[in-house]
């Protein structure tokens, strides 16, 4: 039994390593398009909003998604590029 905990306990400390791993991806993913973003002209900002925005109208993925996960990537992606951090 406290084998079985210790390899639980060791998987779950593997769990929180790679969950770490994708949040700093993630942040660093952030700083890089919203830096891209900023320095863009205005119209060209505005061509590339009107692009993402039309293609992500138009994907279907191949299995079906929640709504509440596709709104959530719609919404994170508004913020992204509409208000991006300060």
């Amino acid at each position: 039994m406290k084998n079985l905990i210790a390899e639980l306990l060791v998987k779950l400390g593997e769990k929180e390593e790679e969950s770490k791993e994708l949040v700093a991806q993630i942040e660093a993913l952030e700083i890089v398009v919203t830096s891209l973003v900023r320095h863009m002209a205005q119209d060209d900002q505005q061509k590339l909003i009107q692009s993402i925005e039309a293609a992500m109208d138009g994907a279907s993925p191949d299995s079906p998604v929640p709504d509440g996960d596709s709104e959530l990537l719609r919404a994170y992606i508004k913020k992204l590029l509409r208000h991006p951090r300060s």
